[in-house]
């Protein structure tokens, strides 16, 4: 009996769920738009413009999972509906243990879902870029930087999205001076955009004879890859251009020639870096397309502080706001804004980040 009732109150409570997810994520909307999108591809002007064709795919992919989901998930209520009347009636208890471990599995669809209305940001459905900047220090610094270049591309792969390295600046001896990454996959912008700020890593320094303590800091930036204009106006006279050798993985030609660009915005000291082709020319173009997209993520940033009340809950990057300790001699990895700690460090640093980020998008950093 008492199972009965907790099912049936299980069942009701997935029907009002639903449906406000149903609500939460536009799903009119988003079936509406589908249709859009179908009509548009069967056109035959649109298979002349190519990128008109990939971009339509990308957005029909991306309704399409939401929809998929909440399909699954109402055809899962019906069918312990189903099998939910046949156990009552037939009063069959191996059912009913059946029925409680399908409404297990029914609800960790909902919650993982219900958890998507975190991405509720303009820019949370776009990919992203991460860069990485070791702080003063040394070799101890960029051995850090690299550190958690290995750690986001982990917590990337987990997720199986995409991954490209534009630029990478090596470091002196080991490590990395500099890095940025573009990350492509479902939300990846949503999913990362409360990792921008400073890492500190406080161990026994391992380039230490004596094995002292070191402090190391790294900062990240998250910027979201957006496909359409920007209205960012950069000034030809506020940008700095330089031209240089790629320093890493790049191939024989792109070693020996000055492909590789790098541009500094002089009003804010912003710094875009590309080396990923062997082309001058298009690592210039994707690095102009970085700086506006910073230069927007930074204005919508600024917009949000002036909003902001309280302190404690402004993401601003300068080297006094950590965001994070990594205490390694201590096994133990701290998130100073959520308050959650962890002991498992190498998983950590493994990629294993989603109990950090999660508690941030709940929370609404």
């Amino acid at each position: 009996m008492l199972e009965i009732n907790i099912l049936n109150n299980k069942i009701k409570n997935f029907e009002i769920r639903i449906k406000n997810l149903k609500r939460y994520l536009d799903y009119i909307e988003k079936k509406s738009r589908l249709l859009e999108i179908h009509t548009e591809l069967l056109s035959p002007k649109i298979w002349r413009d190519q990128e008109s064709i990939k971009k339509l795919n990308k957005e029909k992919y991306f309704l399409n999972s939401i929809i998929k989901k909440i399909h699954a998930i109402e055809e899962n209520i019906e069918e312990i509906v189903i099998f939910f009347e046949l156990a009552i009636e037939t009063k069959d208890n191996k059912i009913l243990t059946d029925i409680l471990i399908e409404a297990d599995n029914i609800e960790n669809k909902i919650n993982k879902l219900e958890f998507y209305r975190m991405f509720s940001g303009k820019n949370d459905h776009c990919n992203c870029y991460i860069d990485i900047q070791s702080g003063s220090g040394g070799i101890e610094a960029q051995d850090w930087a690299y550190m958690l270049l290995r750690m986001y591309l982990k917590w990337a792969d987990k997720k199986k999205f995409y991954t490209e390295i534009i630029h990478e600046s090596i470091g002196d001896k080991v490590g990395i001076k500099s890095s940025t990454i573009k990350v492509c996959g479902e939300y990846a912008f949503g999913w990362l955009r409360t990792e921008t700020g400073i890492h500190r890593l406080i161990r026994k320094s391992p380039f230490d004879a004596g094995k002292r303590r070191h402090t190391s800091f790294s900062s990240i930036f998250i910027y979201p890859d957006i496909k359409n204009t920007i209205d960012i106006i950069i000034k030809p006279t506020d940008l700095r251009i330089d031209v240089y050798r790629a320093s890493g993985a790049g191939g024989q030609h792109v070693n020996r020639t000055e492909s590789a660009v790098r541009i500094t915005h002089l009003p804010t000291n912003i710094v875009t870096q590309c080396q990923n082709n062997r082309s001058q020319h298009k690592n210039k173009e994707h690095a102009i397309k970085q700086m506006k997209l910073k230069l927007y993520e930074m204005q919508i940033r600024e917009k949000q502080k002036e909003k902001q009340k309280i302190e404690k809950n402004k993401s601003n990057i300068s080297w006094g706001n950590q965001i994070r300790s990594y205490i390694l001699d201590n096994s133990k990895i701290k998130d100073l804004r959520t308050n959650i700690e962890k002991t498992d460090v190498q998983s950590v640093l493994d990629g294993d980040l989603d109990d950090f980020i999660e508690q941030s998008l709940i929370i609404g950093l």
